[in-house]
């Protein structure tokens, strides 16, 4: 039996073809999404070792000297206080498992896997009802522009999701 995936990468690239999806714009996301995970295995990685008191006080001592814009590293340290070094851990846990999401989502986009179209449909998805939520409850306009931002994304990305499935149905051998 002859695989899907096979035949479709036997088929020429045309680029005329208005089912063919622009691959630019996935790899665009594809890059974003490696650059997403990169930093959150930083923030998994820090958070796993601010779990303990010496650490997490040597940390506060150097936020402290830290000049912030406008005097805020005294607000950040005492919200890290109120936080903290027990709570790191599951920080970290957490940001661990969205660094996996991304880092599948960007692999799978880069590999042009049909599959993590749409994975990533759904996980943008998944996300935009929080996202929804915080921008209404707790309004600021970088929210709203995360929020506009990636409902586009997600509106790219499903177009481009919908156009891949109807060219591989196109191209599907009949049994």
């Amino acid at each position: 039996m002859i695989e899907p995936e096979a035949t479709l990468a036997a088929l020429p690239a045309d680029r005329t073809d208005p089912t063919q999806p622009n691959r630019t714009g996935l790899r665009i996301i594809a890059i974003y999404e490696v650059a997403k995970t990169a930093c959150l295995l930083l923030v998994a990685v820090a958070a796993f070792r601010l779990d303990q008191p010496q650490r997490f006080e040597q940390f506060l001592r150097w936020l402290e000297h830290l000049s912030l814009a406008g005097g805020s590293s005294g607000t950040l340290v005492h919200a890290l206080q109120a936080f903290g070094p027990s709570h790191f851990e599951a920080l970290g846990a957490v940001a661990l498992g969205y660094a996996v999401l991304f880092g599948i989502e960007g692999v799978g986009l880069l590999a042009g896997k049909y599959w993590a179209e749409w994975f990533t449909v759904i996980a943008t998805a998944s996300l935009i009802p929080i996202e929804l939520y915080e921008t209404v409850y707790r309004f600021g306009w970088l929210k709203l522009a995360v929020l506009i931002g990636n409902i586009a994304i997600l509106g790219y990305l499903l177009r481009i999701a919908l156009q891949t499935r109807a060219r591989r149905m196109r191209h599907q051998p009949t049994s």
